[in-house]
């Protein structure tokens, strides 16, 4: 896409995992700024090269909202919660909690992984075409990956409770997925790893923390104003399948 002086409207990519996954051709779309008329009518002839589209409307701008709504059939799949924490001291680490790097396949992570909220099954779409099995491929494709850290909680009997992936980019340690054992979720488990991640990522030279979750996840936006993070966006995600488009 174009660029004005100040700010690129789009960033736009080819998602490869998501093709081959779903079926489907697929691609997204970010949304830095509201769009000219000019810049609009660009992105969506490129949008119909491809089957389906997610289409991230960076601070949910108005401008763009409406574009989306009146030129296309794309529906709101999503509202995307951005948080941040600042780091600034190191956490004393509970025992029970470690840090590893590639670490290797544990069945007991993925089983773990059961999430309530997730745009890929609430689209009915992408639901029946495998999404409820997209964060379970996400965690398998995480071991023994030297991008990705997990922070482990074990119990008493030392089986793992809890488990916190991340990674860095930048100076940056983004939270990509956590899940805490049911048995424990009032028991500060989720709070132990988050405090054990902050405390490697400051060790590690990086300032800050930042995770999303859905708008309607409300236990877990709960969890990170919790544990000192602040708001720092909210991003409206649309899905947009092009075959259902009549313009």
């Amino acid at each position: 896409m174009k660029e004005n002086s100040k700010e690129k409207a789009v960033t736009f990519q080819d998602l490869k995992w998501d093709t081959d996954f779903f079926g489907v051709t697929s691609a997204k779309a970010v949304l830095h700024r509201a769009l000219t008329l000019s810049e609009w009518d660009e992105l969506r002839n490129r949008l119909r090269d491809y089957q389906f589209i997610s289409i991230e409307n960076r601070n949910s701008e108005p401008v763009n909202a409406q574009l989306i709504g009146k030129g296309t059939t794309a529906f709101l799949a999503d509202v995307n919660i951005q948080f941040v924490k600042k780091l600034k001291f190191v956490h004393e680490v509970p025992r029970n909690i470690t840090i590893h790097q590639s670490l290797e396949k544990n069945n007991l992570i993925t089983e773990l992984a059961d999430f309530q909220f997730s745009k890929f099954t609430e689209d009915l779409e992408l639901a029946k075409r495998g999404g409820d099995q997209v964060y379970r491929h996400w965690i398998i494709n995480s071991f023994d990956n030297p991008d990705k850290f997990y922070a482990l909680s074990r119990d008493d009997n030392n089986e793992i409770n809890g488990f916190l992936l991340h990674s860095y980019d930048g100076d940056t340690c983004v939270i990509e997925l956590i899940a805490v054992a049911q048995a424990v979720t009032k028991n500060g488990v989720g709070t132990s790893l988050f405090k054990a991640v902050e405390n490697a990522t400051y060790l590690r030279g990086f300032s800050e923390i930042r995770v999303g979750t859905q708008v309607r996840n409300m236990s877990a936006i709960n969890f990170y104003h919790k544990v000192g993070c602040k708001q720092a966006g909210c991003h409206q995600v649309y899905h947009y399948w092009v075959e259902n488009d009549d313009g």
